[in-house]
């Protein structure tokens, strides 16, 4: 597989395995691919959650709270 990147994007990987953090392209590239996985589903997690909440909301599904330290004992709870 060949892939192309810009000069910008070139020297990045470059300068990460200059910095002796990777022993080559690849291994920054395979990073990279990771951590932008795991933000997408990072992501779409978080739309899910949100869309969730967001019915509850219209539903009138609420609770009120009147303090940080309410609010944190009802996150425990729902863990």
């Amino acid at each position: 597989m060949n892939i192309s990147l810009t000069p910008e994007l070139e020297r990045a990987v470059k300068a990460k395995v200059a910095s002796g953090l990777y022993n080559n392209a690849s291994e920054v590239i395979r990073e990279a691919l990771r951590q932008s996985l795991k933000h997408e589903a990072t992501n779409e997690w978080l739309a899910r959650e949100a869309a969730i909440g967001f019915a509850q909301l219209q539903a009138g599904e609420t609770v009120r709270v009147t303090s940080e330290e309410e609010f944190l004992n009802l996150a425990r709870q729902s863990a």
